[in-house]
């Protein structure tokens, strides 16, 4: 029985020694390494947020494989949804859908063994319009409202693109400082600021600009932002959720 054994072990060695010398492939077990623990996802699990909401994904520890953990996270409303990562540091994995994402949908985020649910609302978004100097707020099922404005001047132009609300502040303190323009510049400032949307993290938002309501409809003059009068800047405060796109144009 033994030595029937060994020939039949010998015979196994001799059969896999012959396929790798003729090209055939031998199948290996791999143990695959597994991603660092997930610590939190946005948007959080049963939030409500607009169409154009990023999905970000944060590590418990630097991430050295950032192939493995990219196809480790899957965002999907009825099917798989397409989008395009990028990282911020070695620990913050971010998912911008390509598309604005479908409405009144509800979405599953699976990172690694962590998963969280959130949902879209009914698809407010805004569209500013650096030529008209016009802002325009698109709610489904109700009329447009535009809104005279006053976008960035051509030393400080807003940028073009649709962006996604970041946060909503009541009260802002609005401090040239953080944009690079000390404030003893002719170009300084420090304003307190009211109905504030954050746009980029550059520091571009939506807001309450009674210093500017004069040039709003007729010019540029801003270093950036999207002024309104403080009745629009109100109105659309309370109707803007975080995520909702603002497409800026000429």
């Amino acid at each position: 029985m033994r030595n029937m054994i060994r020939h039949l072990l010998f015979a196994i060695v001799i059969a896999a020694l012959a396929a790798i010398g003729s090209g055939t492939a031998v199948a290996a077990s791999v143990t695959p390494q597994q991603i660092p623990a997930v610590t939190s996802i946005s948007p959080g699990n049963g939030a409500l947020v607009g169409i154009a909401h990023p999905v970000t994904v944060d590590f418990a520890q630097p991430v050295t494989n950032r192939a493995r953990a990219e196809r480790a996270v899957t965002i999907t409303a009825d099917q798989r949804l397409p989008g395009t990562f990028a990282w911020h540091g070695d620990r913050e994995l971010v998912w911008t859908p390509d598309r604005l994402l479908p409405v009144n949908a509800r979405f599953t985020v699976q990172a690694g063994h962590t998963k969280t649910q959130f949902a879209s609302n009914g698809g407010t978004r805004a569209e500013a319009n650096m030529s008209a100097h016009t802002f325009t707020v698109f709610i489904p099922g109700q009329a447009p409202r535009v809104m005279p404005a006053s976008m960035g001047k051509p030393a400080h132009p807003t940028p073009v693109g649709t962006f996604p609300v970041m946060e909503k502040d009541r009260n802002i303190i609005f401090d040239s400082r953080t944009i690079g323009i000390p404030l003893n510049s002719p170009e300084g400032y420090y304003l307190k600021g009211e109905y504030a949307e954050r746009l980029t993290s550059s520091g571009v938002f939506v807001h309450s600009a009674p210093w500017s309501v004069g040039q709003q409809g007729h010019s540029n003059v801003s270093h950036g932002c999207i002024n309104l009068a403080p009745a629009d800047a109100q109105w659309y405060f309370n109707q803007v959720s975080v995520g909702d796109p603002v497409t800026t144009h000429w």
